[in-house]
């Protein structure tokens, strides 16, 4: 249950979520996507009720990337970058030329174009991750919620989505809000940190302002050590043990 949470997200921004597990965080995700409705209070979007849209005009406003996304049927990559475009059709109306323009610009954003005719079920989780962003891509909404984007990742694709996020931003302007236990992928990508501890928020800034041992050991019962790095060009964070 989220209680007291309030934070806004500016356009072209990426904000960070941080919280431990059953935080609140992925139930604020759902809240935002119009999946759960507010016991009290509203989450608004340009200033319009989520609950007053309709499920294909919030579609059109915001794309969801789920932590993980599994496929019943022998999808090709390229029919689940399609699926973006559903907001964008009528009932029974069939993706036309523009639509796989746009799917085809949405795998060569996220280096997945060589990926296309290849089996969803096949991929690395890396590249499943890639391909779903491509698809929220090509949905073309205004903001992207992702849920632990690097999850489950080995180091290597966890390096790959933070630098296709980060250029995604840079490049397209993207509007982010990313939900994530990666200090690391937060300190590195997001402009601003929301701190979610039992349901409530206990800090938001800038990543310099908000990550502190005193943040961490709240969010975490973890203490850490805390830095800039002068390679990276960012805070790092690291773990020394148990707060004691």
């Amino acid at each position: 249950m989220l209680q007291d949470v309030s934070f806004s997200v500016m356009r072209g921004s990426i904000v960070g979520v941080l919280g431990p597990n059953g935080s609140g965080k992925t139930t604020l995700l759902r809240l935002i996507a119009g999946a759960l409705r507010p016991s009290n209070g509203r989450v608004t979007l340009e200033g319009a009720d989520v609950l007053t849209l309709s499920r294909r005009d919030l579609a059109r406003r915001v794309a969801v990337v789920p932590q993980e996304t599994r496929t019943t049927f022998d999808f090709s990559v390229l029919d689940i970058v399609l699926m973006g475009r559903y907001p964008h059709l009528g009932p029974f109306e069939l993706e036309g030329a523009s639509d796989l323009a746009i799917a085809h610009d949405a795998l060569r954003a996220t280096g997945t174009d060589d990926l296309a005719s290849r089996a969803f079920a096949t991929l690395s989780g890396g590249e499943k991750q890639r391909v779903v962003i491509a698809s929220a891509l090509a949905q073309a909404s205004d903001a992207l919620l992702l849920d632990e984007p690097t999850a489950s990742l080995d180091v290597g694709y966890q390096l790959d989505v933070a630098s296709l996020l980060a250029r995604l931003n840079r490049d397209r302007g993207c509007t982010m809000l990313v939900c994530t236990h990666d200090l690391n992928l937060a300190a590195s990508i997001c402009a601003e940190l929301v701190l979610i501890r039992r349901g409530r928020l206990i800090d938001r800034g800038a990543p310099e302002t908000v990550l502190t041992t005193a943040n961490i050991r709240s969010l975490y019962d973890v203490d850490a050590e805390i830095a800039y790095h002068p390679r990276a060009r960012r805070l790092t964070v690291v773990p020394i043990g148990r707060a004691q």
